[in-house]
């Protein structure tokens, strides 16, 4: 019933989305120039990127002179966990970028074992901004300049008392990130290298800040995707992650993916992902599989 229900909002925010393009386009702001795939696709945090890591890239497929957006639904299926989120981004003449998503991170029978009831689900939004501040990522090919953005994302569990209980210090966190994303066309290559402070735990799932340590930590992020064709590309993600609570050692995120864009409305991404240990449960691996919907 929760997939049912958070699919049919992601569905309606892409149908806004669309509406809203059919509504701008006989005023110009509707352009799509963007070439196909650059816009990147949506994280589990919501902004434009890979799965895991965040991108400078600017949602939607706007140019300098418009407007751009999408709707995204992401399952990530682990061994003993699930995620799903679900949420929608904006961009404006390919300078700035808002973000909202809600996780929904779902303990299933592993809840039980833990001591908090079978399908015992921590529920996360998250608020995000980003702008570029330089470069552009398509029409930058004659220097080694890549687009550059910097980007803040606003976390809030809605899960205090446990998170109080575990060791976490808040239940709301702000992380802050800057992303260096250069593409090279003629190698047909996309690189990202991301530099984030947080204090998240498990990117705030569980919480900010801990017994072991309640200081921001620098934190990195990097990716590398190459085209198979224009439509295609395949390619992995690292993320370190910081290790703040005393009863769970927390692990670094990696992934290989591939995203198919069947046009520059629709988007499919899939990927083995690996990411380590979660709440003392070891070897959390699986497939993440999102849908991206938008102009």
């Amino acid at each position: 019933m929760r997939w049912f229900k958070s699919t049919c909002i992601a569905a309606m925010s892409a149908l806004s989305l669309g509406v809203a393009a059919k509504a701008h386009a006989q005023a110009g702001l509707l352009d799509s120039g963007k070439l196909l795939l650059t816009q990147g696709i949506s994280t589990i945090e919501g902004s434009s990127g890979g799965g895991l890591a965040s991108w400078a890239t600017i949602s939607g497929y706007e140019t300098g002179d418009g407007i751009g957006g999408n709707a995204h639904e992401t399952y990530v299926g682990l061994t003993n966990y699930s995620l799903q989120d679900f949420g929608a981004s904006v961009g404006l003449f390919n300078r700035v970028e808002f973000s909202y998503t809600r996780e929904e991170f779902d303990t299933g029978a592993t809840g039980a074992k833990l001591g908090l009831g079978r399908n015992f689900t921590f529920d996360q939004d998250v608020y995000g901004a980003k702008v570029r501040l330089i470069g552009d990522l398509v029409y930058d090919q004659d220097t080694w300049l890549p687009q550059i953005a910097a980007g803040v994302q606003y976390k809030v569990n809605d899960k205090d008392a446990i998170i109080h209980a575990v060791g976490g210090k808040s239940a709301q966190g702000t992380d802050y990130y800057v992303s260096a994303t250069k593409l090279f066309l003629a190698q047909s290559l996309v690189v990202d290298a991301t530099l984030r402070l947080t204090k998240a735990n498990q990117t705030g799932l569980l919480g900010f800040g801990g017994d072991k340590n309640n200081s921001y930590s620098p934190e990195f992020e990097g990716s590398l995707g190459y085209l198979l064709t224009k439509h295609l590309v395949v390619g992995g993600e690292y993320r370190t992650k910081p290790s703040n609570l005393g009863f769970a050692k927390e692990n670094d995120w990696w992934d290989l993916f591939a995203a198919y864009a069947i046009n520059k409305h629709l988007s499919v991404t899939v990927a083995y992902t690996d990411l380590g240990d979660i709440a003392t449960f070891k070897n959390q691996n699986g497939v993440l599989a999102s849908l991206q919907a938008g102009f």
